[in-house]
């Protein structure tokens, strides 16, 4: 960063503060200075497996650059742990276009530049599917921990694999000689870098897919994609872009093609989540299991945060339980999980369909009844076929630059 604007560290900056790692006042070079180094050193480590406890997973095992930052499997959820062996619960978002995610609220008003102020658009924001986490540094700590992502047993675990990393210097000339002292203050100078890392533009949110030139008037969309595009933001026909804002704000910031906000709607069981063979589990999102401060919140349970767009067209596996494994199945859902259920859901022994079958029905109130839902089985679908695969292929037209097939190697 401090290069791309010019700015050389000077010899005799100083980087880390007296207590190690929170930093006094800075001038502006110098915080410029100190966000390169950072960015950096969170670079080495968001690919070194030796952080993990099985030595063979990196933060980059699960978020490839390749793929967004997001799995490169069609697996609905990732393997870790000690031995490689412990699945997870949930599918891996990915880590792109996070950095205009507000702090997790229950009551979120936007601001002048993206709507009405008056509106309480309930909860919102937050890393994860369920929110918990409300910035990059805090959503770090979670995989270096997690007893089946890369399985530390505490920080301090995680600290004496980073005294013998070979940027264990880095680390010291960023934070002080004197960081791994406190394990718990290394720990946190780690995931800091992590956060920073995780906030660099040119490999989290570069804004370069053909959509975002089509919007600044240097590319052009297909008859198709137009279509698709028209049937995205239709109210009447997909209403999709009621959650995923298709549109620059107020203020002329590109789309996220997310309102950062939770919904549920009703995706059904994966059987191949190991978890799920116990009938009496359910991943109920926002208030649990893995979040836990808004347990018994009847409201909440069942809600998602809704992921942006944005490169979705690179997925293998969509929605937090990775039931789906196309763009198009995924799309039809929505269309079509009210009039025709039994295409979705499993039938019982009698031959009825068990719809909404991973949530219990005491939280079927929760689910999203906006159009294309809240139709009757049998009725017509908000949306055809060829609807469909119109909508697909706009949102085709939303995969970064990097991503695309000829594009020059990610870092």
């Amino acid at each position: 960063m401090a290069s791309m604007l010019g700015l050389a560290m000077p010899a005799n900056t100083v980087l880390a503060g007296p207590d190690g790692v929170h930093p006094g006042p800075m001038s502006r070079a110098d915080a410029y200075a100190r966000a390169a180094a950072l960015t950096g050193l969170g670079r080495k480590m968001f690919f070194d497996r030796s952080l993990s406890a099985s030595g063979l997973q990196a933060c980059s095992s699960c978020h490839d650059p390749h793929h967004a930052f997001g799995p490169a499997s069609a697996a609905p959820v990732e393997i870790g742990g000690p031995g490689m062996d412990r699945p997870g619960v949930r599918a891996v978002p990915s880590l792109r276009y996070l950095q205009a995610v507000p702090a997790f609220t229950e009551h979120f008003y936007d601001s002048d530049d993206e709507g009405d102020e008056s509106v309480d658009n309930g909860p919102t924001g937050g890393l994860t599917w369920d929110g918990r986490a409300d910035h990059g540094s805090d959503q770090a700590r979670i995989p270096l921990l997690s007893p089946f992502e890369m399985a530390n047993k505490d920080a301090g675990d995680v600290v004496a694999r980073l005294r013998k990393a070979p940027y264990a210097g880095e680390l010291e000339a960023v934070f002080g000689d004197k960081v791994f002292d406190d394990p718990d203050s290394a720990f946190d100078a780690a995931v800091e870098a992590l956060g920073t890392f995780e906030q660099s533009a040119a490999d989290f949110y570069p804004y370069s897919s053909r959509y975002d030139r089509f919007l600044a008037g240097k590319a052009t969309l297909s008859a198709q994609e137009l279509r698709g595009r028209a049937l995205f933001e239709d109210e009447a026909k997909g209403n999709c872009a009621s959650c995923h804002l298709s549109e620059p704000a107020n203020d002329g910031e590109p789309p996220q093609f997310t309102d950062f906000g939770f919904l549920g709607i009703g995706v059904p069981r994966n059987p191949a989540i190991q978890a799920n063979a116990d009938p009496t589990y359910f991943d109920l999102g926002l208030c649990g299991p893995l979040r836990t401060d808004l347990k018994g919140r009847a409201q909440y349970c069942g809600l998602f945060r809704t992921p942006t767009l944005r490169n979705v067209a690179l997925k293998q596996s969509f929605f937090h339980n990775g039931y789906f494994h196309s763009l198009r199945d995924a799309v039809a859902f929505y269309a079509t999980r009210d009039t025709d259920p039994g295409r979705w859901y499993p039938r019982n022994a009698d031959g009825t369909v068990r719809q909404n079958d991973d949530l219990p029905k005491t939280y079927w109130a929760n689910l999203n009844q906006d159009p294309p839902f809240g139709k009757k089985p049998g009725g017509k679908p908000a949306l055809t076929d060829p609807e469909i695969d119109d909508i697909v292929a706009f949102l085709q037209t939303l995969t970064d630059a990097d991503q695309q097939a000829g594009a020059p190697p990610v870092r």
